[in-house]
């Protein structure tokens, strides 16, 4: 036994249903050899990456019509991976990366329910620079600046993965860390718009839920069908 439980569920996407593998309820916590701990995941948090948040619905639903053709694409986050899996049903050339320890089996095994090939995947820890994973058109998030110094983090991973050209889009259901990340991105050339009321999320009033969009340069909208 694992020592946690889990549940199916159905969560359609742009007309195609996806099969996730989810932790039962926030309630579930198992950290054996300690590595959450050490990974600075406390045990109140452990159980948020093994649910579908309404964030995370709103991203994978954008990202079931975004321009991939041609692109690379990086997602900060991916938790269960819904939005990885929706890209990699379209073919596109998707890495998800997170920092939690059951992160990537949880996405090997949802790849795996969806009879999907493997989606490439990195352990990302925000604020440890990584120079191998190289440079990205298009970066996604959702629910990414729920802690104040995640705007800096974020911030000083899209100088170092951003291509001259591209586009981040984050899904947020009104957090209050976004004006600082926003005038972060303006200093790297980033221009941003919002698309309000997208969604409702635990603990914020109604439509709340938006999607940001910071583009650089000739890039294409992604969120444009």
């Amino acid at each position: 036994m694992p020592g946690y439980t889990t549940r199916i569920l159905t969560i359609p996407v742009g007309g195609h249903d996806f099969r996730i593998r989810a932790l039962s309820d926030l309630q579930q916590f198992s950290d054996p050899t300690g590595r959450a701990q050490r990974a600075g995941i406390h045990s109140s948090l452990w159980s948020l990456f093994g649910q579908i948040w309404p964030a995370g619905r709103a991203l994978a639903d954008t990202m079931s019509h975004v321009d991939v053709t041609g692109k690379r694409i990086l997602e900060l986050g991916c938790g269960l991976g819904l939005s990885s899996l929706v890209l990699a049903h379209r073919g596109a050339d998707v890495v998800a990366t997170d920092h939690h320890p059951l992160a990537e089996s949880f996405l090997a095994y949802n790849a795996g329910l969806n009879d999907l090939p493997a989606v490439t995947y990195r352990d990302l820890p925000w604020e440890v620079p990584d120079g191998s994973l190289g440079r990205f058109d298009l970066i996604i998030g959702s629910d990414i600046l729920y802690e104040r110094g995640h705007a800096h983090q974020i911030a000083a991973m899209m100088q170092r993965h951003a291509k001259p050209d591209a586009e981040l889009l984050i899904t947020d259901p009104g957090r209050g860390n976004v004006g600082s990340f926003s005038r972060g991105m303006a200093l790297q050339g980033f221009d941003v718009t919002e698309e309000l009321g997208l969604f409702e999320d635990e603990g914020n009033a109604p439509g709340n839920g938006r999607l940001l969009s910071y583009r650089r340069g000739a890039v294409r909208p992604a969120a444009v069908a």
